[in-house]
């Protein structure tokens, strides 16, 4: 039996490969005497197994993933000119039998001989590079998190409120109050002079919350905790460096549109968002701005875009992306009878900044806040949540497939088009029950003489 540490792939030219260890590779009978062979994992026998497969003219290889380890086979059969597809392995994991690698790599060689295996999403290499630098500059961010509870730790066990009275230990004031502590400043009053002046508390209060009781060991690991959180700092910088050259990469052969930006939403950058011209890049890679549809922010279309990439023609319709998305209702139907219309569980990230959004839409008012609002009183938050976001799903499909600007319609219209289609529904019923339903009239004011 294969263990969940392996990999399977297979190609459509009757060959397949279980990777793990050692690759195991069947072909076609008919293509060489010796069908099956094994290749150890190191990169001059991946690169043997590549010449093995162009010699007995295989040209399509599709590939069962699970974790990390396909990669390096993947991008070395892909860069030798291979046709080269991702599985999901739970659509085949409930074969019976043929669970030796031998024979399950023969099985699997000719599912994908006759088309019976369906390709996975994987896009290109550019946006490849920039979801790797993403996914590794939201990990330094989780870890630079814990230290900022490490150093919420350490003042309060001296009784130093900080986090009472500003609201971000990060920020301007915060950190500056931080880092004198930690240089040997132990006056409150001296300390509570780095107030900013968009701080809410009075320099009275902050002064009253740093009377603490300043001792050596928490004093200690305070430091160690600030110096690993500039360290994490240090990285993301890195990493935003890294991701604006990613994506200079891809805007290198695009051309910046005619018609100029509207002016931003929101005039300040939403936390954690890379240093750089963010919005002005992804208007000359995309060609519209998808900072216009409610919810999202520049950092939240990077990171969809590095999920999704920028080319929408790998999913004909929108249906078919939401259901990718696992946001589109279930169609589990048997004899005429639907038995779940659940969505499907699902661990895509895309599907998850989707939802964050959705929740973040429901507190405005616009056209998707009252839709969400009217839905969680109708059907509960939780689907709710799933509605709105397969809607903010469309929009960013359609804006980026079809190149069109998104105008807010407000809630107000909204509102009008619900009562409207309420109104249409009780006339239909009204008919079909033998009566008319007329508009009652609106009371006039008597005149006053």
């Amino acid at each position: 039996m294969v263990s969940s540490t392996r990999k399977k792939t297979w190609s459509r030219n009757e060959n397949e490969l279980d990777i793990g260890d050692t690759h195991v590779v069947a072909v076609s009978p008919d293509r060489d005497p010796n069908p099956v062979r094994r290749f150890q994992s190191f990169t001059t026998d991946l690169h043997d197994l590549s010449k093995w497969l162009h010699d007995v003219g295989v040209q399509s290889v599709a590939m069962e993933s699970t974790g990390v380890y396909w990669i390096p086979a993947f991008e070395i059969l892909e860069s030798d000119g291979f046709e080269v597809i991702l599985v999901n392995a739970r659509e085949v994991k409930q074969v019976p039998g043929r669970k030796t690698d031998y024979n399950d790599a023969q099985w699997l060689q000719k599912l994908h001989q006759f088309g019976l295996l369906r390709a996975s999403f994987r896009p290109s290499e550019h946006i490849a590079t920039l979801r790797t630098c993403l996914r590794h500059r939201e990990r330094l961010i989780e870890y630079s998190a814990a230290h900022i509870q490490h150093m919420q730790k350490a003042l309060m066990q001296m009784n130093l409120q900080l986090h009472h009275v500003v609201s971000d230990i990060t920020g301007a004031t915060g950190m500056k109050i931080i880092r004198d502590i930690v240089n040997g400043e132990r006056d409150a009053a001296r300390l509570a002079t780095h107030r900013d002046i968009r701080c809410k508390e009075s320099e009275k209060t902050i002064t009253a919350a740093l009377t603490g009781n300043y001792r050596a060991e928490h004093i200690f690991t305070l430091k160690q905790a600030v110096e690993l959180y500039d360290f994490y700092k240090g990285r993301i910088s890195d990493c935003d460096i890294q991701i604006e050259q990613a994506m200079a990469k891809l805007n290198q052969n695009k051309r910046s549109p005619d018609v100029s930006m509207s002016k931003p939403r929101n005039r300040t950058k939403t936390r954690h968002e890379p240093d750089f011209a963010l919005r002005a890049a992804l208007y000359t890679l995309t060609g519209v701005d998808l900072t216009q549809i409610t919810g999202f922010g520049p950092y939240t279309v990077l990171r969809l875009i590095a999920e999704c990439s920028d080319d929408m023609s790998k999913w004909p319709t929108e249906k078919h992306f939401t259901s990718w998305l696992s946001l589109s209702p279930g169609n589990k139907v048997s004899g005429g009878k639907v038995l779940s219309g659940k969505t499907g569980r699902t661990k895509n990230r895309a599907t998850t900044l989707l939802r964050i959004a959705a929740v973040n839409v429901g507190k405005t008012e616009t056209a998707l806040g009252a839709f969400y609002r009217r839905s969680a009183g109708r059907v509960g938050k939780a689907k709710a949540v799933t509605a709105t976001a397969r809607k903010l799903a469309i929009l960013f499909y359609s804006l980026m497939k079809h190149g069109t600007s998104y105008i807010e319609p407000g809630a107000e219209y909204y509102e009008t088009q619900y009562r409207n289609r309420v109104v249409m529904n009780l006339k239909k019923r009204a008919k079909r029950l033998g009566y008319e339903l007329v508009a009652k009239p609106e009371p006039h004011c008597a005149e006053v003489s």
